[in-house]
């Protein structure tokens, strides 16, 4: 499957301004991708990949606590007691207390530490490798068109995920259960990505993608999605 090709037609077809980015979970550090240079934060990550840069980071390179968690790096009981309760979250007014911090993330997804060492970040249109997850910082319209496509053949709806942290939601999520995700990004990563206030953010399994870009394809000579 030609992701280079897929990424090209996917923009073109929604008219997308930021470039969609590939995101691959990798078991050893790969051979032929440079690993980032300094620490990033998983989100901070996903924009340098918009931006054109291809890498891949490992455990040394993230700087987010959270993006080590839920990506697998790292195991959540290596942590220090506050991070493990959330209790740092709640003067930051991300959450009210303790409480509420343990029912979210009865609610969020992670990948088990010690299955991966690394993860790969790219440029969807300039992907060398199979990604697992294709990520997307877009409008609401091209997102809505985006469901529509992942239904249009399907009748699957999207899931929602709001708020969670973006490395868990729009990242881990899709990887974890196989299904086209849509979500806003948490206060904390917005303010670390340079994207539009109203930009929302989908994400893409890579089994998906080839059947919404035809489903996409298609629809542009359907009566609702027919350009103007």
């Amino acid at each position: 499957m030609d992701y280079n090709e897929l990424g090209e037609k996917l923009s073109e077809l929604l008219k997308l301004e930021n470039e969609p980015v590939a995101i691959k979970w990798s078991v050893s550090e790969p051979k032929n991708v440079e690993k980032e240079e300094g620490k990033s934060r998983f989100c901070s990550k996903l924009v340098k990949a918009m931006d054109g840069e291809i890498f891949y980071s490992t455990l040394e390179e993230e700087q987010c606590m959270g993006g080590a968690r839920y990506s697998g790096l790292k195991d959540m009981r290596e942590y220090p007691a506050n991070v493990q309760s959330g209790a740092f979250m709640v003067p930051n007014g991300l959450y009210k207390d303790i409480a509420a911090v343990q029912r979210s993330r009865e609610n969020e997804t992670y990948i088990n530490p010690g299955i991966f060492s690394a993860v790969v970040f790219a440029p969807l249109n300039k992907v060398e490798f199979e990604p697992d997850v294709i990520f997307i910082a877009c409008n609401a319209k091209q997102g809505m068109e985006i469901l529509h496509a992942n239904a249009y053949d399907s009748g699957k709806h999207g899931l929602g995920t709001d708020a969670v942290p973006v490395c868990s939601s729009m990242a881990v999520t899709p990887y974890m259960t196989g299904k086209v995700t849509y979500g806003f990004g948490d206060a904390a990563a917005r303010k670390n990505m340079d994207i539009k206030q109203e930009d929302i953010m989908v994400s893409i399994p890579k089994s998906e993608m080839s059947r919404i870009v035809s489903n996409l394809t298609e629809m542009r000579t359907k009566m609702f999605f027919k350009e103007e």
